[in-house]
């Protein structure tokens, strides 16, 4: 079992095409624990150079209104008014504790997608 560090892109490429070729190998196998080992490898790699940012919040509700067939006015029990729900959408208004509370309980948004970078209001 020939396993590198994964110094570099070129490093990274070829692990994900070994994992790749790995997929599906049996646990408690060569194979099965050269792909559990690459998955670490790979996972630590992107840790630190493939940071994927949570979502920004406006874009959170709007995906999931868009997964829900959901309108702005079904937004209003949960963010208020049609004129807030407009002035949240439109980036005008911030996301109070209280929004960020519905929104999470009752569309499953994610709270690290509602609170990333958010300017909380009263």
């Amino acid at each position: 079992m020939d396993i590198q560090p994964i110094k570099n892109e070129k490093d990274y490429d070829k692990a994900l095409a070994e994992i790749e070729m790995l997929w599906g190998a049996e646990e408690g196998t060569e194979k099965g624990d050269k792909l559990d080992i690459l998955l670490v490898l790979v996972e630590d790699y992107e840790e630190k150079y493939h940071q994927i940012s949570p979502p920004d919040p406006v874009e959170a509700i709007k995906f999931r209104m868009e997964q829900m067939n959901l309108t702005r006015k079904d937004l209003e029990p949960f963010i208020g008014g049609r004129g807030r729900v407009s002035e949240v959408l439109n980036r005008r208004r911030g996301l109070s504790l209280n929004m960020i509370r519905n929104l999470h309980a009752n569309l499953s948004i994610p709270l690290e997608s509602l609170i990333n970078n958010v300017k909380l209001t009263a």
